[in-house]
C-alpha cells in the first residue's frame, strides 16, 4: 500500500490517502486502514469494465461485505466509485461531461449486472468463486437491497447506505503540454467530493 498527504481546498485542510492496488493477492489490505477511513474510493476503468467486470464486481463485492459487517458502534465510511479514464471513451465530440456521465452509467450498469449475478448465485444455494485459493467459495454477504422482493441489485437500493459515483480522468502528457486542453481537470468532481465529505 501507498499513501500520501494530499492538500483539500479549505485552508489547512489535509487529508491521508492510501492506495490498495487491486490485485488479489494485496487488495484485502484496505482492512487494516478501515478503522481511520472517512471514505473508500472504489477505482474502475471505465474503459474496461465491460471486458473484466466479474473480477471488478468481486472485489468490491467484499469491499460491501466488509462494509456491511463493520460493528454498529463504528461509523461506516463513505464508498465513492470512481468511474476513471473516462476520457478514453469514445463519446465523439461530445463535452467533458457526456463522457463523465457515460463512463458513470456504463460502470454502475455492468457493476449492478455483475453483483447481481453473485446475489443470485447465493440465494440459490451456490458458493461464489473468487480468485483466492483454487476451489475457495465464499458465503459473503453485503449485497443486501431495500428494493421490492425480487428486484435485481441496484446501488440505489443498497442497504448499507449511500454511494456515490464520479467520473474522472489524468491529464495525459499532450494536454499538459498544450494549455488550451489542460484546462479540463479530469479530478475536479472528485476533488470537489472529498471537500464535501471530509
Amino acid at each position: 500500500a501507498n499513501s500520501s498527504v494530499v492538500a483539500l481546498s479549505a485552508p489547512n485542510k489535509t487529508i491521508r490517502v492510501v492506495d490498495i492496488p487491486g490485485h488479489p493477492r494485496i487488495r484485502d489490505q484496505f482492512q487494516e486502514h478501515l478503522n481511520d477511513a472517512k471514505a473508500v474510493a472504489f477505482v474502475v476503468d471505465a474503459s474496461t469494465v465491460s471486458r473484466n467486470g466479474a473480477v471488478v464486481a468481486e472485489h468490491l463485492h467484499n469491499i460491501l461485505h466488509t462494509l456491511t459487517s463493520l460493528p454498529p458502534s463504528q461509523t461506516p465510511p463513505s464508498l465513492v466509485i470512481l468511474a476513471h479514464k473516462c476520457d478514453l471513451l469514445n463519446t465523439g465530440s461530445q463535452a467533458h461531461a457526456a463522457a463523465d456521465n457515460l463512463a458513470i452509467s456504463r460502470v454502475r450498469s455492468v457493476l449492478e449486472r455483475e453483483l447481481e449475478k453473485r446475489r443470485a448465485s447465493q440465494t440459490g444455494g451456490v458458493g461464489v468463486e473468487g480468485l483466492g485459493e483454487e476451489g475457495e467459495k465464499s458465503e459473503m454477504g453485503g449485497l443486501d437491497c431495500n428494493g421490492p422482493a425480487g428486484s435485481v441489485f441496484k446501488f440505489a437500493d443498497w442497504e448499507g447506505g449511500e454511494i456515490s459515483f464520479i467520473g474522472t480522468s489524468a491529464k495525459v502528457a499532450q494536454e499538459i503540454e498544450d494549455p488550451e486542453k489542460s484546462e479540463v481537470d479530469g479530478l475536479l468532481a472528485l476533488r470537489e467530493w472529498l471537500d464535501q465529505n471530509m
